[in-house]
């Protein structure tokens, strides 16, 4: 149901492109923002793992450096068919996690300071086996799409701005000016509101994926609970524009409402995790 909505949200998405740059840019203004934007995530796609474990100041571990993490890891990547991703360490008191890397070939892990000291052994490896469900379902590759797409948009929308400031609207296409001023405000909106739908959808195929790798959902509830609350207590210097990436929004302690969120509410998550029933619930894996 998750795949479905998710691919309904990509064609909604594809749909809101097409229509805006028909509206503010014409054909030769979609292909360019288009090529554009492509250009722009092709980069992120390839190098955004390298950017965004720097902007942290996450450190790679090795298993002779923290062999204890290191073990659950690689555990959690053979029951999950995986290949060991490299593991890093993030020196933030938050609790928090995040996978990234293009395919499962290229992936990381990176796990705060802060989470390591108020989960314990299985709830760890719960959060640590709903990022590996993230490269197991290749979430990233989704999220370059969707990025690639809404940004596009915005592009359009900027590129309509300044077509109307210098006075370069294509009259000969007897296009509405009201109607384009709409589209500007109205289209990145939108775009942004979809991508959002689109983060919040994947959260909840990885809690799922991860409750079934580690064959029992209470292990990420109990680690879902703990972390609500102390993201909201302990303040992290988070970009926005990763926010979508950790297990639980880092901004969560600032004024977003939950229309503007890219993680569902915690307490639906949980209450999805509690009513799972997997057939190893009753004795699932241990670390």
């Amino acid at each position: 149901m998750n795949t479905l909505k998710t691919t309904f949200l990509l064609g909604a998405l594809t749909l809101i492109f097409i229509y805006a740059g028909a509206m503010m840019g014409g054909r030769a203004g979609m292909i360019f923002a288009f090529m554009l934007a492509i250009g722009m995530n092709f980069f992120a796609y390839f190098y955004s793992d390298k950017v965004v474990l720097k902007m942290y100041g996450a450190r790679e571990v090795t298993e002779s450096d923290a062999p204890w993490l290191y073990d659950i890891v690689r555990q959690l990547a053979q029951r999950a068919s995986l290949p060991v991703p490299k593991v890093y360490i993030i020196p933030s008191e938050q609790p928090n996690a995040f996978a990234t890397g293009r395919n499962p070939s290229h992936s990381a892990v990176a796990v705060t300071q802060g989470i390591t000291n108020i989960l314990d052994r299985d709830e760890l490896a719960g959060v640590l086996a709903h990022e590996l469900a993230h490269v197991k379902n290749r979430d990233i590759l989704i999220g370059t799409i969707a990025a690639t797409v809404a940004g596009a948009i915005s592009m359009l929308a900027n590129m309509a701005q300044m077509s109307m400031l210098f006075g370069g609207r294509d009259n000969e296409r007897g296009g509405n000016p009201i109607v384009m001023i709409v589209m500007m405000i109205l289209a990145p909106i939108a775009a942004m509101l979809v991508q959002m739908a689109i983060s919040r959808t994947r959260e909840y195929q990885a809690d799922r994926v991860g409750a079934e790798i580690m064959g029992d959902p209470m292990p990420l509830a109990r680690a879902l609970e703990k972390l609500g609350t102390a993201a909201k207590q302990i303040p992290m210097n988070a970009n926005p524009a990763t926010a979508h990436m950790f297990i639980v929004s880092p901004l969560s302690g600032k004024d977003f409402t939950s229309l503007f969120s890219t993680h569902p509410p915690m307490e639906k998550r949980i209450a999805e995790l509690r009513n799972m029933r997997t057939p190893a619930t009753s004795g699932g894996f241990h670390f």
